[in-house]
């Protein structure tokens, strides 16, 4: 068991070089006046859980697996709240100034779409989008690669339905 000072400094270190994974997590599960909150609840779970890491398995599955539990408990235990429209893609917003209005609406009817999935697709799609091979999604998600891959191609089987009405 590390001491104290050595957890604190571990623990700077991981928020410090891994922060972009709580803020896409929480920006996937909650609007923007409870961001700020879901990263707080993130980080002390992460805190609580740091002395339990078993460095076999890699530092940002670990991350995710945490981040995701609290989001998807906290997106629950908060169910009156809506389903955040704000963008999952980092770039999003840099990408949008290059992309043709077409495009910008396609990607908005996009976001909206995977806000509307349950808890568990939401993830594995923000999982996807972050380029996690079907192994590394199984690790972080504790699902099948098998399991990974079906879920995959329903969502975006379920996604492809839901373009399509649009354009009918």
């Amino acid at each position: 068991m590390r001491s104290d000072k050595e957890l604190s400094k571990k623990f700077q270190l991981i928020i410090l070089q891994h922060k972009g994974i709580l803020f896409k997590v929480a920006l996937t599960y909650c609007r923007n006046n409870d961001i700020q909150d879901l990263i707080q609840e993130m980080m002390m779970q992460i805190w609580i859980s740091l002395d339990k890491y078993n460095d076999k398995f890699a530092i940002t599955t670990w991350l995710y697996r945490i981040s995701l539990n609290v989001a998807i408990s906290y997106y629950r235990k908060n169910a009156k709240r809506q389903v955040l429209n704000n963008p999952i893609i980092e770039d999003l917003a840099s990408i949008q100034d290059e992309v043709s209005n077409e495009k910008q609406e396609q990607l908005y009817l996009l976001e909206k779409f995977i806000s509307e999935l349950n808890d568990l697709d939401k993830a594995i799609m923000l999982l996807y989008l972050e380029d996690k091979s079907h192994a590394e999604i199984s690790e972080i998600m504790g699902l099948s690669v098998t399991n990974v891959g079906t879920k995959l191609g329903r969502i975006k089987e379920k996604l492809k339905k839901r373009f399509s009405q649009i354009n009918t």
